[in-house]
């Protein structure tokens, strides 16, 4: 799992949107003065590598993955016709991400967490590795063993289950705590939040 010591710090550098607990009203109040010193100072244009390296650590630390784990996914996606859309369905389609998507965690740090300790099962079976893949049609679903757990107390709550974020490709059934990918995940440079042809460039260079 990657470690990460100051998200505060990171996401003043990459953009709150990297890590939930910055995407807050304060957090973009804080960066809205920071911008605005800078701008009063003058600030440089970043180089292309620069701006490269920026939208690849964006990846990195969104996925939580170790510069490897991300080397080894693109250089995977390289070899496929659309590498953009390779690179994005192969993150997404990560069981620990798609446990945050379908609203089984508030982070990804907790999903992976979750899947690590074996609390979520996959079309039945239990699993531990959160770079699980997924594919159209698998089933997601809590183990019946810690649907108790304080864990998943929204969806144990009609009222809270009703506010759990939407995803578009996995079709959530909270009462029994079971997600379905139901179409498989489409790229979106607005939504992905991330620049990945420029992800590709750096690791052209």
């Amino acid at each position: 799992m990657l470690q990460v010591k100051s998200k505060y710090k990171i996401a003043k550098r990459l953009g709150a949107g990297i890590f939930e607990q910055t995407q807050t009203q304060k957090f973009a109040l804080s960066e809205a003065r920071s911008k605005n010193t800078k701008e009063r100072r003058g600030r440089r244009g970043g180089s292309d590598y620069g701006r490269q390296l920026l939208e690849k650590q964006k990846l990195r630390y969104t996925y939580g993955l170790s510069e490897k784990q991300l080397s080894n996914y693109v250089k995977a996606a390289f070899a496929l016709k659309d590498p953009v859309s390779a690179l994005y369905r192969a993150l997404e389609l990560r069981a620990d991400n798609a446990v945050y998507r379908a609203g089984f965690a508030p982070t990804r740090r907790a999903s992976r967490q979750m899947v690590s300790h074996g609390h979520i099962t996959v079309n039945g079976k239990r699993i531990t590795i959160p770079s699980y893949s997924l594919h159209k049609g698998d089933i997601l679903a809590v183990r019946e063993g810690s649907r108790k757990s304080g864990m998943y107390a929204q969806l144990n709550d009609p009222e809270e289950a009703g506010s759990i974020r939407k995803t578009p490709w996995i079709s959530l059934d909270p009462s029994v705590m079971r997600a379905e990918v139901a179409e498989v995940p489409t790229y979106s440079a607005a939504e992905a939040g991330v620049d990945y042809p420029t992800v590709f460039e750096f690791y052209s260079r």
